[in-house]
């Protein structure tokens, strides 16, 4: 890959003595930029030490860039490469700044490029930046290691802000440099390079006087010996407060190249539709990009199937994909769309197969490289999985509006129903719909009498005297008469029933206050009560014991009684023989309800 670079450097209005540097070895294609800091002749060592060390180092260890590059690891053994550089640079700043205590503390920033093939890797510490302008739109590949640039990333502050604020005397403090510890931390990234790309690499001295429109006209001039000194006069024009120093590296535009430069760009733009990185800025879109994977596909190939655990997002570069379940296609998805993207955060199984209709492209991430981007790029970690969050929300809201849909379709509209008239009672349902739970009903440990079989004839048996026998005035319990044994006397021994019935229908024994009686909860809800099929549990805390209150008992029993033996009472059928005024419809007036109050 051609290519065309010019540098220039200048001590600025406002300083004396210049502690910028750059350096640039055309043999490695090697580009560096340092900003030096520490007072007077020691920020200028220290950022002559760093772009002399880096190079020195690079050199050294040339032949790394000549090993294959189709290596996926290869591309990490350089960044690692440009790291060492930058690690060694450090200690040996440190200790000339020990071995001359004048010098103690002296440091300085470092932006370097290395280009290899098609290909750039970055290595930067500090404030000095790298821009990049591609297609007109200018991208910063470097992230300020600043005091300034920390809080607006935090949210404590804003740039527009940041003058006005406290930390306006901190503008220029920076949290990392090389030089004044013995270790730093270094960042890198590697990259794609395509024919009509160029960079800026600078010091903070030209960039704070600049914006991205100055820096697209001034990279989009054709004379590159031109661009620096411009640069400079612009800056300081504008006040020139600090040292200025620019480098300017373009790549010619060729035919060759323009296929793979529209391929670097629509998968750039694919990602940044995809909604799980859609808030990324441009140099961590660049960085997802790296973990992606190229996999071409033909008609017919299955390329994940249902029901097999996931482990890669795909995004379709080119060709169209059908989605299916269960042998039935669910839909279709065309260039620019993805699938399988909760792979990226569980272990869980597909959920529809994927058939390539067609020859195609799709790129590929997978979960281990995603999780390791994740532990080590912590703001970009936030940005993704909020957005995971966002994605995760509206698909629960949409299945939720889809789900409601469903219900309205398939339930009959309630106003459908004539509502009955004012006064009167709704018309009976018939007797299909009266569902008998006496298969449901347990006997009660809390009264041995009560067998299983003796409890099913009890509950079962409708006859005549029965009937009779349950009615309100045949109960002598009910005018104050002696209390009902556990004898068998009532209606063939119903009265045996009643004990464990009454802790089914009025649960008011334990019941917390407040909270409505089984009784009354079972006329509203359901034809014999929702607790039915709780009789004699033992471990429901509420239905342990029967009460020994007869008057209790033989209410409680009738009441049970009428509802297995009377089902059109309970609907509301008003015609027979049942009492216009039975105490069991005033719970309130009852001496059972009385006492457990």
């Amino acid at each position: 890959m051609d290519l065309k670079y010019w540098a220039a450097t200048d001590v600025g209005r406002k300083r004396t003595h210049n502690e910028d540097n750059f350096l640039i070895d055309q043999d490695i294609r090697l580009f560096v930029v340092a900003d030096g800091m520490g007072g007077h002749a020691s920020g200028e060592v220290a950022s002559a030490m760093a772009v002399h060390t880096i190079r020195a180092i690079l050199r050294r260890e040339s032949d790394l860039c000549e090993q294959d590059r189709r290596d996926p690891g290869w591309h990490m053994e350089l960044c690692t490469l440009l790291e060492y550089a930058v690690h060694v640079a450090c200690e040996r700043i440190y200790r000339k700044g020990l071995q001359e205590p004048e010098k103690k503390g002296m440091g300085t920033t470092v932006v370097c490029l290395l280009i290899v093939g098609d290909r750039g890797y970055i290595a930067y510490v500090g404030d000095s930046r790298i821009y990049l302008l591609r297609g007109g739109i200018v991208y910063q590949l470097t992230e300020d290691h600043s005091l300034m640039n920390e809080l607006i990333r935090q949210g404590k502050i804003t740039a527009e802000a940041f003058d006005e604020s406290p930390y306006a005397q901190f503008r220029h403090a920076m949290t990392r440099a090389v030089g004044p510890q013995e270790v730093v931390e270094v960042d890198t990234l590697d990259f794609d390079m395509i024919p009509g790309d160029a960079f800026l690499l600078c010091s903070d001295g030209l960039y704070e006087y600049l914006d991205d429109t100055d820096i697209s006209r001034m990279l989009s001039l054709t004379e590159v010996r031109d661009i620096p000194g411009r640069l400079i006069d612009m800056a300081n024009t504008r006040g020139g407060k600090d040292n200025i120093t620019a480098l300017i590296i373009q790549v010619p535009e060729n035919a060759d190249g323009s296929d793979r430069a529209a391929e670097i760009n629509f998968t750039l733009d694919t990602l940044k539709g995809i909604p799980l990185f859609a808030q990324l800025n441009y140099q961590q879109l660049v960085r997802i990009m790296n973990l992606t994977r190229v996999v071409p596909f033909a008609a017919g190939q299955v390329l994940c199937t249902e029901g097999e655990i996931g482990e890669e997002l795909f995004v379709i570069l080119r060709g169209r994909v059908e989605l299916s379940a269960a042998g039935t296609a669910l839909t279709e998805l065309g260039q620019g769309s993805h699938f399988g993207e909760m792979a990226l955060i569980d272990a869980t199984k597909r959920s529809a197969t994927a058939t390539a209709l067609g020859d195609g492209k799709l790129l590929s991430i997978n979960r281990e490289d995603f999780f390791e981007i994740l532990r080590k790029e912590a703001p970009l970690a936030v940005k993704l999985l909020w957005s995971f969050v966002q994605e995760l929300s509206e698909r629960l809201r949409d299945a939720n509006h889809q789900l409601g849909e469903a219900q309205r379709v398939s339930v009959p509209v309630a106003a459908a129903v004539p509502a009955p008239a004012p006064g009167h009672a709704p018309a009976p349902e018939s007797d299909d719909d009266i569902v008998d739970l006496s298969d449901d009903i347990q006997p009660s440990e809390s009264s041995p009498e009560l067998s299983a079989d003796t409890l099913h004839q009890l509950l079962t048996e409708t006859s005549p005297a029965t009937q009779e026998a349950s009615t309100p005035a045949a109960d002598p319990a009910r005018d104050g008469d002696a209390p009902i044994s556990r004898a068998p006397e009532l209606g063939q021994g119903l009265s045996a029933a009643t004990a464990d019935a009454n802790d089914i229908l009025d649960v008011e024994l334990d019941a917390p206050q407040g909270r409505p009686s089984a009784r009354s909860s079972a006329k509203q809800t359901s034809r014999y009560g929702p607790t039915l099929r709780n009789l004699g549990n033992p471990t429901s805390g509420r239905f342990g014991a029967a009460r020994s209150d007869a008057a209790s008992l033989s209410d409680a029993g009738r009441d049970f009684h009428e509802r297995r033996t009377r089902p059109l009472d309970v609907l509301g059928d008003h015609s027979g023989d049942r009492p216009s005024e039975h105490p069991d419809d005033h719970p309130d007036d009852t001496p059972d309800n009385k006492d457990s109050a």
